[in-house]
Parts: C-alpha cells; sequence; structure tokens
C-alpha cells in the first residue's frame, strides 16, 4: 500500500480540471525559488504561467503517454510498448517521421497513480467521441490518451497544403471513444472553436490546432484571382469545408 502525502491535500496545487481518471493540477505559485528569479516567477504567475501537471488515477485499465512525459507513478502500475508486433513497430515508427511525434509511446496499465512531468503549457482534456469520426491534432499536442483509442496518420487532402500552408503533409489522428490529454499553447478560455455544417472556415497561418477527422483541409489562394489575392496581401489561406469543428488558436 501506498500513502501519497501533501498532494491532494496542497493548498498551494489546485485541480483546475478532471474528467474520468484525469486531473489537472496547476500550482498557484512557484514556490521553488530564490532572490534572483523570485520577481519574474511572481509576475509569470501573475499572468497566468503557471506549471501544470496531469495525474491519471488508474483503475485497472491503461493510457498511453508521449515518451518521457512520465515523473513518477505508485501502486501496482506497470509499463509496456504499445506495440502490437513488428508489422505495428514498423508502421509506429514511419509514422513518427512524417508526423513528429514520438516512434514508441508507452503504456502504463493497472491501478495507482500515474504523474506527468510539470509543464507551462495549458493542458485540455478533449472526449475523442464528440469530434465524431476522429480528432486530427497539430504537431506536439499529444500529451496522453485511454489506450483504447485508436492513434493513425492521416495525409493532407492535397500535397500544396503542405508545402504552401506550412503545415506537414501528416497528422496524428486519435479515434474511438475516451479522453485525450493536449498540450495547447494558450488557454481554453482564448481559444476560438469552429462548428461547421456543411459549409467552410479560411485561416490565414497554423492556427487551427486540432479539427474533425471528417473535414476536408487544403489550402487554396484568398481570391479566386491572383490580382484580388496580392490586393488582400494574404495570398493562401487554409481552407477547412464540410461539417465538423475546429480549435483555434487566436495567437501562437
Amino acid at each position: 500500500m501506498v500513502k501519497c502525502n501533501n498532494l491532494y491535500g496542497n493548498k498551494n496545487v489546485e485541480i483546475v480540471e478532471s474528467r474520468g481518471d484525469i486531473k489537472v493540477l496547476e500550482y498557484k505559485k512557484d514556490l521553488s525559488v530564490d532572490i534572483s528569479s523570485a520577481a519574474a516567477l511572481y509576475f509569470a504567475s501573475e499572468m497566468n504561467i503557471r506549471k501544470r501537471q496531469v495525474l491519471i488515477e488508474l483503475k485497472d485499465n491503461a493510457y498511453t503517454i508521449s515518451a518521457g512525459a512520465m515523473q513518477w507513478m505508485s501502486g501496482s502500475v506497470t509499463m509496456a510498448a504499445d506495440v502490437k508486433g513488428i508489422g505495428d513497430l514498423f508502421g509506429k515508427a514511419l509514422s513518427s517521421k512524417v508526423t513528429k511525434e514520438s516512434a514508441i509511446k508507452p503504456k502504463y496499465q493497472g491501478n495507482g497513480l500515474l504523474m506527468l512531468e510539470p509543464t507551462y503549457k495549458h493542458i485540455l482534456l478533449e472526449e475523442v467521441s464528440d469530434w465524431g469520426e476522429g480528432i486530427v491534432l497539430e504537431d506536439g499536442l499529444f500529451l496522453a490518451c485511454e489506450s483504447n483509442l485508436k492513434q493513425k496518420v492521416v495525409a493532407r487532402t492535397n500535397f500544396s497544403s503542405a508545402v504552401m500552408g506550412k503545415e506537414g503533409l501528416f497528422n496524428l489522428c486519435l479515434k474511438g471513444k475516451g479522453v485525450a490529454v493536449l498540450e495547447s499553447p494558450v488557454p481554453r478560455d482564448e481559444l476560438i472553436e469552429f462548428v461547421l455544417e456543411k459549409d467552410e472556415v479560411r485561416i490565414d497561418g497554423n492556427y487551427a490546432i486540432a479539427w474533425s477527422d471528417t473535414l476536408d483541409f487544403r489550402v487554396e489562394k484568398s481570391s479566386k484571382s491572383l490580382i484580388g489575392s496580392a490586393v488582400s496581401g494574404e495570398g493562401l489561406v487554409n481552407v477547412y469545408r464540410g461539417t465538423g469543428r475546429i480549435l483555434m488558436a487566436p495567437v501562437r
């Protein structure tokens, strides 16, 4: 039996969000400071730049996390590589090259606690089934997910979306029912959500951090004519068409 003191009852640590087995812990102040860094860290905290950690309470289930993200675990918890043979290993190695995600994501299962490394990024807890057929992630957003979720690589609809849209040609897509933990560059309060019903959204730049797998993503001219694009000063824009959702960060 493991008893963990000064975790849930710590007055400096607040549970800012929870969903299922997952809790997001936020440190109100950074107490591990010295006189040279105290002022900077104080004002950082006032501007919502705070350390955050993800705590997963395993209850005879499994979670897959980004490689190197585990800080500590307790209880009857085991770790294994989330691969199902040589073919799956080769596929994951190939997908890591094109999505910039880690090739092998460790899977932790059993009964106990799993704490992830602290981060200054903002944590999003997304139910994947709420995104329809799946959620497509911008590079570097994946932190953890329930292991029953299916991970696949999706390619852009057209090659120009990678070359001209300043995006990768491939992205990680999660499918199924379960919670995904994402690291966002901005807090949820600043994220803009578009809900499309057989319509389109045009975004100038790679501000979209996640979108439904049902959407068709392309890069197109902002105007039908070259002169119109030149006059607008925009040139090429990212276009998302169809029915689904988009999460967009107004700043990156």
